[in-house]
């Protein structure tokens, strides 16, 4: 991916995307239920920043050839 300018944005709904600044296309999109935005004390755009900056740096360090990318098939996320 070229290197630009990534913008966290709130949308109308609620939705949370991260984008390019300068194209109105969602790279991310997240989308929190009202069950966790109540748990998160409204809250959540605050872990969406940090999830989506840890996701980007990860992003960066695969492509910087740090990381390498595990076998292919089922895995469990926890």
């Amino acid at each position: 991916m070229p290197t630009s300018f990534l913008e966290i944005v709130e949308l109308p709904d609620g939705r949370i995307e991260l984008r390019r600044a300068e194209d109105e296309g969602s790279l991310v999109t997240l989308n929190f239920s009202d069950d966790a935005k109540a748990f998160l004390h409204g809250q959540h755009v605050e872990v969406a920043k940090a999830m989506l900056s840890v996701g980007v740096q990860m992003a960066g360090r695969l492509a910087e050839g740090e990381l390498t990318k595990e076998e292919e098939g089922p895995r469990v996320l926890h």
